[in-house]
């Protein structure tokens, strides 16, 4: 029987163990985005952990809420004191006895009252409105609004500066492929991906992670999810160029047992994440990603990106996603390697034969005159 090689189809169906053996629709723990595909609900005391950490919380929320949050901060300000404004010039007669020394001058209405609450704030000083020393009270609410001025305009800076520079912005520029791969390198079974930075300004450092998570789903609703790490090799990396980080199937992994038919029948997901500094901001980020069995190639390998020219190192990010077949036994890594231990196994059908030498002991009789006959080695293949 010859050798099989085959891959996994891009449309296999994926689904959920349940204890009672029928197949539930699964959803991805880990979307490909890398954000967590989850909904938190009943949490006590929800809102008063949103206010608490409001910087963080203004952070995390979209830029047109947090617009507008910041809008209405300033304008509910100024309304505010507006209206303390001209409490204190009905208070003092200012509104009706134009004759009077007013507290404000030109604040005759409540109008004019928000204008010298919008322009004290803001610092304009159109020079119409201003402060009399008649009027203590108006004094001190005037130091008060200076300083809360000052307060909401660092605070909208700070938010506004943190938030361009969000570590979920870096990190969508740094990407993984959108498939993993399954092949033999040095002997050994091997799954891979590949993760590459679309800046030209490199991180210092970074180190890559992977887990496995499966899913159980009993027949009385209740849901157990189990990690289980992968060993990395050489899980430390520099990212200046696109990078395949690689992980071998051995005896201590958890799909040392697995096969391609095994692969296609399982309903787990290979949890990736890349850590890293960026070298401009000193920030650290982390990408991640998910991939599930029906995203797992077997018998793939990445395409080659990097070309050398006579004075760069050229990347072609065309190729960062594309993949070559390559011919890989599809029995597990466990039985692979007992083939390759076992003289017995090696003759297995699943797996590749290697040549046979035949050997015949050929007699040269042809020449009477010779003393004596002269033995050969025929080596047949």
């Amino acid at each position: 029987m010859s050798t099989q090689y085959s891959t996994v189809l891009r449309d296999d169906t994926l689904s959920v163990r349940t204890e009672d053996g029928w197949p539930s629709n699964k959803r991805r723990y880990v979307r490909q985005d890398g954000s967590c595909n989850m909904v938190f609900r009943h949490i006590p005391e929800e809102w008063v952990h949103y206010v608490t950490d409001i910087f963080t919380t203004l952070i995390e929320i979209r830029w047109r809420v947090m617009l507008l949050i910041f809008a209405l901060s300033y304008i509910l300000s100024w309304l505010c004191f507006g209206i303390l404004f001209w409490v204190i010039a009905l208070a003092h007669n200012d509104i009706k006895d134009h004759s009077n020394t007013p507290c404000m001058y030109e604040v005759r209405s409540f109008t004019a009252a928000f204008l010298f609450s919008l322009e004290t704030q803001t610092t304009i000083g159109y020079g119409f409105r201003g402060m009399s020393e008649n009027c203590m009270v108006a004094i001190v609410l005037v130091t008060i609004q200076d300083v809360i001025s000052v307060f909401i305009d660092t605070f909208v800076i700070g938010i506004a500066v943190a938030k361009m520079a969000s570590a979920r912005k870096r990190a969508q520029t740094v990407g993984f492929t959108s498939h993993a791969v399954v092949n033999l390198r040095d002997g050994q079974l091997c799954l891979s991906w590949r993760v590459g930075d679309f800046r030209h300004n490199h991180m210092v450092e970074g180190t890559a992670h992977a887990q496995i998570i499966r899913h159980t789903v009993h027949t009385t609703g209740k849901v157990d999810v189990s990690y289980r790490d992968l060993h990395i090799h050489e899980h430390d990396i520099i990212l200046t160029i696109p990078t395949i980080v690689m992980h071998k199937i051995g005896p201590d992994s958890p799909l040392y047992r697995m096969s391609l038919r095994d692969l296609r029948r399982e309903a787990f997901e290979l949890v990736v994440s890349f850590t890293y500094t960026d070298d401009s901001t000193g920030i650290l980020h982390q990408t991640r990603t998910s991939y599930t069995p029906n995203e797992i190639l077997w018998g793939h390998v990445f395409q080659e990106m990097i070309r050398v020219s006579r004075r760069y190192y050229k990347v072609d990010y065309a190729l960062f996603n594309q993949t070559g077949k390559v011919l890989v036994p599809e029995v597990s890594a466990e039985e692979y390697h007992r083939s390759k231990l076992s003289p017995r196994l090696r003759h297995s059908p699943r797996l590749p034969k290697p040549p046979v030498l035949k050997v015949e002991l050929v007699s040269d009789e042809g020449d009477e005159n010779k003393a004596s006959s002269s033995n050969t080695l025929k080596v047949e293949e």
